[in-house]
């Protein structure tokens, strides 16, 4: 037979790669709600200093729910909070329901505030550094199909004296990241602290945040904010479309969007535009939001629209949209960054010497031992409602001691669960029996899960004789 006659602990294997000890870990699934109850489901965090010194970037004082201060909000001062225009506007349509996360933020998990639960995050100004944790879950939401709207203040805003502020943090954000650091937005914010101007919108009748449902946007406000630098060679989906006075192009752009996977993303260089002028007592605020000379108020609303979904999505999954953007959505699908964005078994994650990656160094290792043992490995993934193909691939190879031709003694189970660790599908079933030399790819296909967020797990379960190892590498979830 080919491969290993040693279990794997008699090798003497390094494992470098440090797996999570918690195994199995599955995400919330999230049911599409009706297009006539609330499609558009957005999250504003306040987990991060947003009300440190004179800011209030909070929808309402009721959090998680605005709707405990007033269920039924017809004023903007029926809530409480800088940012209680913004959020009365939308819960008015009667098509949003929003609400505010208060503690670190997670992606496929069962807290009620999990960003599987939403299609947008909204992060205004915030003024402490995102966990290594957080920033993956992030840019995992984002990539699955999630919106995320990012609102930055001047260089020096450093409204909690901790060392950082927005244009350092959300910088961190896109540069320092375990699930995509090579620009993944295709810009970065400036250094910049420009005391005041009106950016003006490009000239895109068919944009629909310049031109939706909320009204036309033809000016917005710097009341001390920066811009940012657009790097269209590193995406090409990056738009500018406000600049500063003077600017164009891929400089001084004061509000840009773009895509990351099946997701989109949304940046304002400033936050006294979202400032209603209203807040918690003995807070100094501008009401940028009703401006005369800027139009604060559409950009705000029709950006978030924009990236829930657009008008008349039915939301759904995490960020599901209306359209599908072609991508790979799974993160560290090679295993090169260790075991970051996987939940596996302890040594499962290695650049062990004793087995070879496909590509790379890393692999994901399973079993082995030749003692009874599982093993496993999960993520969890959205696949966006609106792609109609959804193929998971990986590459397999598995060696064995065991001499038998007829009877699988160890297996590996690739399967769908849902968020109370159900299985929802076994899509296969490997054993000793398909011991081969080199990798095979496998493939199956998703599209029945689309708009749904679910755990993609392997299990590996060996015997209490003679080893087999299951080495998966250059994994993958395609969509279009």
């Amino acid at each position: 037979m080919p491969g290993l006659t040693l279990p794997r602990h008699r090798l003497g294997a390094l494992l470098a790669g440090v797996g999570l000890v918690a195994a199995g870990v599955v995400v919330q699934a999230t049911a599409t709600p009706a297009a006539a109850a609330t499609p558009h489901r957005i999250l504003f965090d306040n987990g991060h200093a947003e009300t440190a010194g004179n800011a209030d970037w909070v929808i309402s004082t009721s959090q998680p729910d605005p709707l405990g201060q007033d269920s039924s909000p017809s004023a903007e001062t029926d809530w409480t909070g800088a940012l209680s225009s913004w959020g009365v506007a939308l819960q008015k349509t009667g098509d949003y329901s929003l609400k505010t996360a208060t503690s670190a933020l997670t992606y496929g998990g069962s807290s009620a505030t999990d960003l599987s639960n939403f299609d947008t995050l909204v992060l205004p100004e915030p003024n402490t550094l995102f966990t290594t944790a957080e920033k993956t879950a992030i840019m995992t939401f984002v990539k699955n199909g999630g919106g995320l709207f990012m609102i930055s203040d001047h260089t020096g805003a450093d409204r909690n004296n901790d060392g950082e502020d927005a244009v350092e943090i959300l910088n961190d954000l896109m540069t320092n990241n375990s699930v995509d650091s090579t620009d993944p937005f295709g810009f970065s914010i400036d250094s910049l602290s420009i005391s005041s101007d009106y950016p003006s919108a490009i000239s895109d009748s068919s944009n629909p945040v310049l031109h939706g449902s909320f009204g036309t946007v033809t000016k917005s406000l710097i009341a001390s904010g920066t811009t940012a630098t657009l790097k269209p060679a590193d995406n090409a989906n990056v738009k500018g479309l406000l600049y500063r006075t003077g600017y164009s192009g891929n400089t001084g752009a004061f509000f840009a969007t773009s895509t990351f996977g099946s997701g989109r993303v949304a940046f304002w260089g400033d936050s006294s535009p979202i400032d209603d002028g209203t807040g918690q007592s003995g807070n100094t605020l501008y009401d940028g939001w009703n401006d005369s000379g800027a139009t604060n108020a559409p950009l705000a609303l029709n950006a978030t629209e924009w990236l829930a979904g657009g008008s008349g999505s039915s939301g759904g999954g995490g960020g599901g949209g209306s359209t599908c953007t072609s991508a790979q959505l799974l993160g560290n699908n090679g295993f090169e960054s260790g075991s970051s964005t996987w939940t596996a078994t302890s040594g499962v994650i290695t650049n062990s010497s004793s087995e070879s990656a496909r590509t790379g160094s890393y692999y994901a290792w399973l079993d082995g031992y030749g003692s009874a043992r599982t093993d496993t490995l999960s993520q969890p993934v959205t696949v966006p409602a609106a792609c109609t193909t959804a193929t998971l691939s990986f590459y397999l190879h598995v060696d064995t001691a065991e001499t038998t031709t007829t009877t699988a003694y160890d297996t590996l189970k690739v399967q769908v669960l849902n968020s109370s660790g159900t299985v929802l599908s076994t899509l296969a079933t490997y054993s000793n029996l398909n011991a081969a030399s080199g990798y095979t790819q496998r493939s199956f296909s998703l599209a029945g899960y689309a708009g749904q967020t679910v755990t993609l797990k392997f299990t590996g379960t060996e015997g209490s004789t003679l080893q087999t190892s299951f080495v998966l590498d250059d994994t993958a979830l395609n969509v279009s």
